[in-house]
C-alpha cells in the first residue's frame, strides 16, 4: 500500500520533470497541463506551465523583431546592390570607379549573407540547422586578409599558423566569428610592436580557433562582461572608441549556435587569449 501510494504521489513529479527536460531540449511548446485534485502538485504545474506560456510569447516576439529588422536591412542592402550593378554595367566607366564599384558590391554581398545568416539563426531558435563543412582555416585566413589593412595602419603584426580543419557549421556566420575576433584583437592593441595572433589546429572531436593580442592589461574580473551586448572596456583601457559592444555577444551567440564554446583570459603581459572549440 504505501509503495502504490508513493507511487501516485510522485508520479505527477515525474511528469513535470519530463516536461522540464524537453523544454531545457529547445522544445517550449511542451507543457504539462496536470489533471487532479486542486493541490501543491497542481499548482506547481500550473505555475510552470504559465512561465512557460510567458517564455514562449517573448521567443516568439523576439523572433518576430529579428525577421522585421532583417527585412527592413534586405531592402536597402538590395537597392544598393542594383545601383552598384548599373553603375558596374557602365562602359564608359574609369578603371578606378569601377574597381571601387566592384568593392562596394562584394562588401555588399557580404552584409546580405549575414543578414541572411542571422535570419536564419534566429528562425532556427539559435541553433544552426543549414549545417556544410567549412574549413575553419580558410575562414580564419579570409578574416586576416580583411583586417590586414587596419592593422598595417596602427603597425600590428599579424600572424600565426592556421592548419586545416574542417567543421559543419554556416560559412558565413562562422567569417563572422574570426572577423570579429581579429578586428577587436587589432584594434585593442598596444601603440608600439603588438601583434595578433591567429591559429587554427584540429583536436580530438573537434577544431580550435585561438587569436591572441597584445594590449592593455585586462583586469581578469572584466573578462566575462566582454561578452555581455554593449558591454566594453573602458577607452582609456582599450585605446579604441570604435564599435558598439555588440561584436563579442554576437560571436558567442553564434558560437553557441553551432554547439561551440568560447573563452577568453587575459595574457600575463596584456592583452587576451580567445579560444573557440567547435565540434567536428
Amino acid at each position: 500500500f504505501g509503495y502504490a501510494m508513493a507511487g501516485r504521489v510522485l508520479s505527477p513529479l515525474g511528469r513535470i520533470t519530463r516536461t522540464a527536460q524537453r523544454v531545457a531540449g529547445s522544445d517550449l511548446h511542451r507543457r504539462i497541463e496536470l489533471g487532479g485534485p486542486d493541490d501543491e502538485l497542481k499548482e506547481l504545474a500550473d505555475t510552470f506551465d504559465q512561465m512557460l506560456d510567458r517564455l514562449d510569447r517573448a521567443f516568439e516576439s523576439q523572433r518576430r523583431f529579428v525577421a522585421n529588422a532583417s527585412h527592413e536591412l534586405r531592402t536597402p542592402l538590395a537597392i544598393n546592390r542594383t545601383l552598384l550593378e548599373v553603375q558596374l554595367a557602365d562602359p564608359g566607366a574609369s578603371p578606378e570607379l569601377a574597381q571601387l564599384g566592384k568593392t562596394l558590391l562584394a562588401t555588399n554581398e557580404r552584409s546580405e549573407q549575414l543578414v541572411e545568416g542571422l535570419l536564419l539563426l534566429a528562425r532556427s531558435e539559435n541553433k544552426v540547422v543549414d549545417k556544410k563543412p567549412v574549413d575553419l582555416s580558410e575562414v580564419a585566413a579570409q578574416a586576416v586578409d580583411q583586417t590586414r589593412e587596419e592593422a598595417h595602419a596602427k603597425g600590428v603584426e599579424l600572424r600565426g599558423v592556421r592548419h586545416q580543419v574542417l567543421v559543419q557549421g554556416n560559412g558565413v556566420l562562422l567569417e563572422r566569428i574570426a572577423l570579429n575576433l581579429v578586428q577587436n584583437a587589432v584594434r585593442y592593441n598596444v601603440p608600439e610592436e603588438g601583434w595578433v595572433e591567429v591559429v587554427t589546429e584540429p583536436q580530438p572531436g573537434c577544431a580550435v580557433l585561438v587569436v591572441a593580442n597584445t594590449g592593455p592589461v585586462v583586469p581578469a574580473y572584466e573578462v566575462e562582461n566582454l561578452f555581455e551586448p554593449f558591454r566594453r572596456l573602458r577607452t582609456e583601457r582599450t585605446g579604441s572608441d570604435k564599435g558598439v559592444g555588440l561584436g563579442l555577444s554576437i560571436v558567442r551567440s553564434v558560437v553557441r549556435a553551432h554547439d561551440g564554446t568560447i573563452t577568453a583570459r587575459p595574457r600575463e603581459g596584456g592583452g587576451l587569449v580567445m579560444r573557440v572549440v567547435l565540434p567536428l
